[in-house]
């Protein structure tokens, strides 16, 4: 098929490299336009762009690929179909006229359940064990087309945020090509969702890092997973963020208060929760580097019955 390819991060590239490497061709790539960022305001090129480029492919960056100019541009040398991954912005009903296929969604949740902006992020704070990755057939609605293919993967105890987007992002690749080769052949059925099960994933916020102790051992933990590496899970000490990067979950006593540290050993902080304690096993101190607990205890005095401060500080982003 001739395809044009729209994704912007990390997310998208093992899909643009699959597709790459197939028989397919890839007319042209489209992403967001290159952004200024960090203090020197530097400009940032999009992950996609760059290996669009190392592959001497096409690069389109429009501000908008709604505009009549750009449909008109992609019109005239129509696509079989159009790839969406993680692109970042909301298309038209005029833009999805333009393949003779269809514009094709690879989303990271077994849709219907987790449309939206963070799937991997949620799937992971609500404490699920399983996930995977959907293509679909993109409409006018948030995530709402007719489902094509969809693949499961288990969510491990080890993983975070960051190593189930890797999962998923390499298994989505597999699915695209497979949804292609399935459409060549005429033996795909698309299928609706349906739309009575749907959940939302809205965007992450700074503030969900902060640690709220009365809530479960289990629940910290999921979160410390879920937003590692960003936006990240932190407490407070002495009125300074302490980062929160690994940890485990440990029974508890009736005696522990959430907060408040119960015990001190060279695997990490037991620390009361609401139910159960959480160890901290990895924690970035404000302004260092990340450490084990064992060196962190070597720098910082942490006794039994120790409260970590529950108050967020307005003024740290």
């Amino acid at each position: 098929m001739n395809i044009v390819f729209m994704g912007t991060p990390e997310f998208a590239l093992p899909t643009l490299k699959t597709l790459h490497h197939s028989s397919h061709s890839i007319l042209s790539v489209i992403t967001q336009p290159d952004r200024p960022k960090g203090r020197g305001q530097k400009l940032l090129v999009p992950p996609t762009k760059q290996v669009a480029l190392d592959f001497h492919l096409p690069v389109l960056q429009p501000e908008t690929v709604n505009s009549p100019e750009f449909i008109d541009l992609l019109s005239s040398n129509r696509p079989d179909a159009i790839i969406v991954v993680a692109f970042g912005q909301i298309l038209s009903e005029t833009f999805l006229k333009i393949p003779k296929r269809f514009c094709i969604n690879l989303h990271s949740s077994l849709l219907p359940k987790y449309r939206g902006a963070a799937p991997i992020h949620r799937s992971i704070l609500n404490g699920d064990t399983r996930t995977g990755v959907t293509t679909m057939i993109m409409d006018k609605g948030m995530d709402t087309g007719d489902i094509l293919l969809m693949k499961e993967t288990p969510i491990h105890e080890t993983d975070n945020a960051q190593t189930l987007h890797d999962t998923l992002s390499e298994m989505g690749g597999t699915l695209v090509l497979e949804t292609l080769k399935r459409l060549e052949e005429n033996t795909l059925l698309p299928t609706p969702q349906d739309h009575g099960h749907a959940t939302y994933a809205p965007k992450l916020k700074k503030e969900e890092g902060l640690v709220k102790w009365e809530q479960s051992a289990i629940t910290l933990w999921n979160q410390v997973r879920g937003l590692t590496p960003w936006p990240g899970t932190y407490t407070l000490l002495n009125k300074k963020r302490l980062r929160i990067l690994k940890a485990q979950v440990t029974e508890g006593t009736p005696d522990d208060s959430p907060g408040q540290v119960a015990r001190v050993t060279d695997v990490g902080i037991e620390v009361g929760t609401g139910q159960g304690r959480l160890v901290l096993t990895e924690l970035q101190p404000e302004g260092k580097k990340s450490m084990s607990a064992k060196s962190f205890l070597a720098g910082y005095k942490i006794e039994r019955g120790i409260v970590f401060d529950p108050t967020p500080i307005s003024n740290q982003s």
